[in-house]
């Protein structure tokens, strides 16, 4: 399949003659592959891209590109990307489509819209998104809540990008946890907790890298022996599930022997007494019993955590898909902060943005609390009652709950959803892959924006073609201390849209008026974006990027933006919402240990979610060049673990879940980086050149057998790591 795609994207360019010998032109942009924003060179011919390379004078990326973005132009002329808007023909899943206008499309949209705005009101009208674009994630959040509806937010809230903002935000003010705080360009000692980022965010496992060539301390928590692991001082094999456990073991032992920064707990933070208290459940041999960890290395990385300043953590997704996900962070969030390595340089520091700039959180937020009964209608958002921290008014995130909103679809509790707007392949990314399918099916009206045809994209009623990256202009803001202009490099092939012309056509139709500041279309957005800076997006286009200063210890002239100014290792909002103010641990249930019983039925730990840089979640796999570098999923296997069951590598693996009925299947490769009792499966499988509607994804896909059921925790995070399952060689192999 891709060798004879890539042939036919080669024989599309060859006959305009980019191959010829005319100069080539060169547009300087910001790629939007994944999170990481790095700059890079798209070069044209006769207005058509025939390379993308990395920006040498970018400072994110210093001219290195990732395979995702190199192959960006297979996306923008690939054969089956969606150039024109459609509307559905038959019944849902039929796969029968007919092209109409953007008129067309457009009216239908509004008009819906008036009807259900008049008969149910805004809060039957929802938007979802996945993680990545920035682009959609403005737009969709611009359009639900210019029409009054608080339920815009991240398709994966609960799970990612999620917990972390709410433990933080709730212990020291801002959140630090992500490449774009955790500083280890100028760090002395880092520890990856729960990232692989040489996969998922290339860049900054660069900056590790270079970090470790200076002589910097690198410490691994991951029960994947990943490459990151590799250049590793200390590798902590964790068992799925259990960070929490090992975080607090680690305070336990900085705590104990006097480790920690006692200047600054003393002048800066609350409730270390009652902190010093709680890591007393947790010594050393009790936790090594927990995690699988020896005691040793607990005690190795945590003196050497705290004696090797400055340090900082870099902690991703994996600790926050546990079912003590937010608990987790905070205990990672308290490891910061007592041992002072919180806003100042080379350990976790706030972002911080060129002065006069409009961040768009920052101005949502801003937006919400100056509206009139914003607050009430926020209280409204699918969630607040439940998971106030992650849903409600004081959010860092304000974010519906997804599981929230799938389930109002299919109960039409607290209240229906009639319209649902989705920008993500979102069946593909929610656990519970047939609960999802279930509510996708039974909404009254469902839009997708998109660039290809997909599972979930095949439930729509009206399909719009979104513009890519390449396409459209932007800001990139996603990183601490600049912004950088996303200029288009070429025009939007056949009828495919900037998602917030979208936004602005169809909320001139409906007769609602753009929220957060005026704004008549999205050139005026974009120069908004920019007023306070006294400068437009085409002077920003001039700039490689534009820095700001880190004004590191900005606690000491402002103190913390918590309710007491200070660090809150004892929460007192966790505690007013009625949920523990002191980090724990909770053992994974089902697990090993919480229900041994049904473990002899399924007797391996599961973690799922393992990423590849080819992939963006479940972008790319239409794509050629990267469907070669990785053409099918893959479950990890240990090589004893694999004899025991007759499995051998590269043969097709059921496996089985106690959480849902059914199996998928993924190919087997076994790795003794992997715990014997440990299994890891890659997400977000499809096979684009499967038949339609559902192209293969119910075989392969690993969120179909996972719970989409809510956690009773701070953020009801729906847990991914840390589960039970069991596997067997498929017959067909």
């Amino acid at each position: 399949m891709a060798i004879e795609l890539d042939a036919l994207l080669r024989q599309q360019m060859e006959p305009t003659g980019l191959y010829g010998q005319a100069e080539a032109e060169v547009v300087r942009t910001v790629c939007q592959s994944c999170h990481c924003g790095c700059g890079v060179l798209v070069h044209l011919r006769e207005g058509r891209i025939i390379k993308i390379e990395g920006n040498p004078e970018h400072p994110l990326n210093e001219g290195i590109i990732c395979p995702k973005g190199m192959t960006s132009w297979q996306v923008v002329y690939h054969p089956d990307r969606l150039k024109y808007p459609l509307k559905r023909a038959g019944a849902r899943g039929e796969n029968r489509w007919q092209r109409i206008s953007w008129d067309e499309a457009l009216d239908t949209i509004a008009e819906k819209l008036k009807d259900i705005l008049k008969t149910d009101g805004p809060m039957a009208i929802a938007g979802t998104f996945g993680g990545k674009p920035t682009r959609i994630r403005n737009a969709m959040h611009s359009l639900i809540n210019s029409l009054g509806s608080p339920n815009s937010g991240y398709s994966d809230a609960s799970f990612c990008w999620g917990p972390y903002p709410v433990a933080e935000v709730n212990t020291y003010g801002g959140y630090t946890f992500t490449e774009m705080n955790a500083d280890a360009r100028n760090s002395n000692c880092i520890i990856v907790w729960g990232g692989n980022p040489t996969q998922s965010h290339p860049t900054y496992g660069r900056l590790i890298s270079n970090a470790r060539a200076r002589g910097a301390k690198l410490v691994v928590v991951d029960p994947r022996f990943t490459a990151i692991a590799s250049k590793a001082d200390v590798w902590l094999q964790v068992r799925p599930g259990t960070d929490a456990a090992l975080a607090l073991g680690m305070l336990n032992v900085i705590i104990n022997e006097g480790l920690y920064d006692k200047e600054f707990v003393d002048r800066w933070c609350l409730g270390f007494e009652e902190l010093k208290e709680r890591v007393q459940q947790y010594p050393v041999e009790k936790v090594a019993e927990i995690t699988w960890v020896p005691a040793e290395d607990i005690v190795r990385v945590a003196r050497m955590y705290a004696s090797t300043r400055p340090a900082t953590i870099y902690a991703r997704v994996a600790v926050e898909t546990h079912l003590d996900s937010t608990q987790g962070m905070r205990a990672l969030a308290c490891l910061v902060a007592v041992t002072g390595n919180i806003d100042v340089k080379g350990g976790n520091v706030f972002s911080v943005y060129p002065r006069g700039f409009y961040s768009f959180h920052g101005q949502r937020r801003k937006w919400w609390r100056e509206k009139a009964n914003g607050d009430a209608e926020q209280e409204q958002r699918l969630g607040a009652r439940e998971f106030p921290l992650l849903c409600g008014p004081n959010s860092p995130i304000g974010s519906p709950h997804p599981t929230t909103m799938v389930r109002s679809v299919l109960t039409g509790k607290p209240y229906p959803i009639k319209a649902w707007f989705v920008a993500n392949n979102l069946l593909l990314c929610l656990p519970n892959s047939s609960e999802v399918y279930q509510a996708l099916k039974k909404v009254d009206f469902l839009v997708v924006w998109e660039l290809f045809m997909t599972p979930t994209a095949q439930l729509a009623d009206i399909i719009l073609p979104a513009a890519h990256w390449l396409e459209t202009n932007n800001i990139m803001d996603a990183y601490s201390n600049y912004i950088a202009a996303r200029p288009r490099a070429i025009e939007p092939v056949g009828e495919a849209w900037d998602e917030m012309k979208i936004v602005f056509e169809i909320l001139d139709r409906v007769g609602k008026e753009f929220c957060y500041f005026p704004a008549r279309n999205a050139d005026e957005y974009d120069d908004n974006r920019l007023k306070g800076l006294g400068m437009t997006f085409n002077d920003l286009k001039e700039m490689t990027v534009l820095s700001a200063p880190i004004p590191y210890k900005r606690y000491e002239q402002e103190g913390f933006q918590t309710p007491s100014g200070k660090v809150e290792l004892y929460s007192g909002t966790f505690e007013k919402y009625g949920y523990d103010p002191l980090p724990h641990y909770v053992e994974p249930k089902p697990g090993p240990v919480s229900t041994p019983e049904l473990a002899r039925d399924y007797p391996l730990v599961l973690t799922t979610g393992a990423i590849r840089v080819s992939y963006m979640h479940s972008e790319g796999r239409a794509i050629p060049w990267l469907r070669e570098l990785a053409p099918d999923p893959e479950i990890e296997i240990h090589p004893d673990t694999a004899a025991q069951l007759g499995i051998r590598q590269g043969d097709w693996v059921w496996i089985e879940t106690p959480n849902v009925d059914g199996r998928i299947k993924q190919k087997a490769r076994l790795t003794s980086g992997i715990d014997s009792r440990v299994v890891c499966c890659e997400a977000h499988w499809w096979f684009p050149e499967k038949p339609a509607p559902d192209y293969g994804h119910w075989e392969v896909n690993i969120n179909k057998m996972l719970s989409g059921d809510p956690t009773p925790t701070e953020t009801g995070t729906i847990v991914l790591r840390g589960l039970l399952c069991r596997i067997y060689k498929a017959e067909e192999n």
